[in-house]
């Protein structure tokens, strides 16, 4: 199973809306075949697995090792189950249930039912750990979301800004952390900011130091005041906006913009299947979604410099 994670983990950021899934095929105590869910739309880890076996006859005494229980119901690929089935290996072991509703252990019943051995819920802990993100999207009904920002020494996030440095972000933390962050956000489905730190510090949003499949950028425009020249115009990536007037654009959601605003921007990102979010600022974004209780990780970078006065850092009772 430990081999399962290790194999799954290495299609980290290119599998969502889908899990991280990856498999093995053991027969006589040797692993003759093993693949993992490479790409979101591309076959799944059993299929792969399965398919590399040179000797198919082996199959009919092997053991299945997969850390997510195998689908059954059509999408982008055959269902995985039928596979297991006409392929007639006779044990398969699990790490943990699939949470999607078309799932929840029906894949499992239906193994068990054409009278193949199923042991589950091996390595669980670590099996759910690995698709945290959507093992949450599924049972909270909305992305998983983490918080990132750099703070000085004196709790600011952000400098006093003038008409000359507009565009330019000041920098608190050096190229490893910045690089980091690349790393981060090519782990997520999503990237987010608020609306003044799109027009103050003009982001990209974008993985430049790091690889990786590049993320939806979202942000918030409530009155319209996003200029058509950002970055996040340019359309090198896909754009989401959120806003309160309906627009023709498809780039642009309605949310209403009132003490839920979290809460609604989270429900039509279920709606959309993004099942991860990076939220890099600014202060108002991540407190209101702090006050709201909507998120599942902080990132915080501390830095040796002072601002002295400025924006100041989120504040909860969490992180004191």
């Amino acid at each position: 199973m430990l081999r399962c994670l290790e194999l799954a983990s290495s299609a980290s950021g290119y599998t969502a809306p889908n899990p991280m899934v990856g498999a093995i095929v053991v027969c006589d105590g040797r692993i003759i075949g093993e693949g993992f869910h490479q790409r979101y739309g591309e076959p799944h880890a059993e299929a792969n697995a399965i398919n590399s076996v040179s000797d198919r006859e082996l199959l009919k005494r092997s053991t299945l090792y997969v850390n997510l229980e195998p689908c059954m119901h059509q999408g982008k690929t055959p269902p995985c189950v039928n596979l297991i089935i006409e392929s007639g290996i006779p044990r398969v072991v699990t790490g943990s249930e699939d949470p999607n509703p078309l799932m929840a252990g029906k894949g499992i019943a239906k193994l068990r039912t054409a009278g193949v051995h199923v042991t589950d819920n091996v390595l669980k802990e670590e099996c759910e750990r690995l698709n945290i993100r959507f093992m949450t999207f599924h049972r909270k009904k909305r992305p998983y979301i983490v918080l990132k920002w750099a703070q000085t020494a004196d709790g600011f996030i952000d400098m006093e800004r003038d008409k000359n440095i507009i565009g330019r972000p000041a920098w608190i933390t050096g190229w490893y952390e910045q690089t980091l962050v690349h790393k981060w956000r090519a782990q997520e489905q999503a990237v987010m900011v608020g609306t003044n730190t799109a027009i103050a510090d003009n982001p990209m949003l974008n993985i430049r130091r790091w690889h990786g499949r590049q993320p939806l950028r979202i942000t918030l425009d409530r009155q319209m005041r996003l200029h058509p020249s950002l970055h996040l115009f340019d359309q090198s990536q896909p754009t989401l906006i959120f806003t309160e007037k309906p627009q023709a654009d498809p780039k642009y959601a309605t949310v209403k913009f009132d003490e839920n605003l979290a809460q609604n921007i989270l429900n039509e990102l279920y709606n959309r299947k993004i099942i991860s979010v990076f939220i890099e600022g600014g202060a108002r974004l991540l407190q209101t979604f702090i006050d709201a209780g909507l998120w599942d990780e902080a990132r915080i970078f501390t830095g040796a410099c002072t601002f002295g006065t400025g924006v100041k850092a989120p504040v909860s009772f969490f992180f004191r």
